[in-house]
């Protein structure tokens, strides 16, 4: 069968769940997977013929698409602020939002002595897609990263490999930590926010693939681990230092809340490229 035949049988299989444009993006994301091919050399080699060992291959991965797999735990691997990252269902998919977190603690960093040593902890770092990114574009930095999981630290220590950093990985229960035992210029971290009532907003491929561990929190008590995140700041921040969140877009206010309470200052809450409230800074 000659791809561009199957390709219209992808389109066909996939067009009552997924529109047009993300179609087409899946088919290109499997060409260069499976074939090696990018979307300029499909359109050269308009006669390139699948096996039937290939035509097996793309079959299998339509049968996970149209489950809505998410196609980063197929290929295994996902982009993430110009790097490469391998993920699975262990580890949450990196977010462009996030992007936009790790480009602000990076852009407040720009104005500082580029010999002088930072001390950075990520808390929840999942693939390590934070830290990784973070220690790769602010070399100077010595970064740490904490998750309760040991497959996601397995994955988050492979990713550091993968992209010739040193980041130090730790398996911990933040909630459980009573002190950090060091001081840091910079602590962030994305941490589980989607309460249970927003189940239903959540869409099928997050809900069925992605672990709930790193996503969900129970109602009562949405903002647990900012308070704990927070109230270790407070002891293990640096002079000067700063926190940096990802937070639940509908509890923006309430965040601020909570470290207003707590005595943080120079506390601000910027939305994401949705326009969504997404993210906070603030310094002790």
């Amino acid at each position: 069968m000659l791809l561009k035949q199957y390709k219209t049988h992808f389109f066909d299989s996939l067009k009552n769940i997924q529109d047009e444009q993300e179609i087409e993006s899946f088919f290109f994301i499997l060409t260069e997977y499976l074939h090696n091919l990018k979307r300029v050399d499909v359109a050269l080699n308009s006669n390139f013929e699948l096996s039937n060992e290939e035509v097996q291959k793309w079959n299998a991965i339509l049968v996970d698409l149209q489950q809505e797999k998410p196609i980063q735990y197929i290929t295994g691997e996902s982009w993430f602020y110009g790097l490469k990252f391998e993920v699975n269902e262990n580890t949450l998919i990196p977010r462009p939002e996030t992007e936009e977190l790790v480009e602000w603690i990076i852009e407040s960093q720009k104005s500082k002595v580029q010999s002088q040593k930072l001390e950075i902890l990520d808390i929840g770092t999942g693939s390590g897609c934070i830290p990784i990114s973070l220690k790769a574009n602010l070399p100077q930095a010595n970064v740490s990263a904490i998750d309760v999981s040991e497959k996601a630290l397995e994955m988050s220590k492979r990713n550091a490999e993968l992209n010739n950093v040193e980041v130090n990985f730790i398996q911990n229960n933040i909630l459980e930590v009573g002190d950090l035992n060091q001081h840091f210029d910079i602590i962030v971290s994305n941490p589980p926010y989607v309460r249970n009532l927003e189940k239903e907003e959540i869409k099928k491929n997050v809900l069925d693939y992605e672990p709930h561990l790193a996503l969900f929190v129970e109602d009562t008590d949405a903002l647990l681990f900012y308070r704990k995140i927070a109230q270790l700041a407070l002891k293990n921040l640096s002079p000067n230092g700063l926190l940096f969140f990802e937070i639940n877009q509908y509890l923006g206010k309430e965040t601020v809340e909570l470290l207003q309470n707590l005595g943080f200052k120079n506390i601000e809450l910027r939305k994401d490229m949705f326009g969504n409230d997404r993210m906070i800074r603030c310094s002790i």
